[in-house]
């Protein structure tokens, strides 16, 4: 394999926008988490409750988890794909930011 150096990258403009939402969507998954863990610790017996096509809750609420995690990353790389784009645009001539 040829190792050649890596083609220089200079600062991303969207870093700041990528970084606040990046937050955002890990405290909301946190709470969203934090949830599961309150039910096991406060309410175990729930998780053992059949709740949709035979599966309980535990399953469903863990199968919950990891959809809405797909459906952040892909929420995530929309939003900031959009606001690259919206910072590459060339500005018209005499337009103001």
């Amino acid at each position: 394999m040829l190792h050649q150096p890596s083609a220089p990258v200079g600062k991303d403009p969207a870093q700041q926008y990528k970084m606040r939402v990046g937050v955002w969507m890990v405290l909301a998954y946190s709470v969203f988490y934090a949830g599961f863990v309150a039910v096991n610790l406060l309410k175990p017996l729930l998780m053992e409750k059949t709740m949709f096509a035979g599966l309980n809750f535990a399953t469903v609420y863990g199968f919950a988890l990891i959809i809405v995690a797909l459906l952040q990353a892909l929420v995530y790389d929309a939003m900031c794909r959009a606001q690259e784009r919206k910072l590459d645009r060339p500005h018209a001539a005499g337009e103001g930011r």
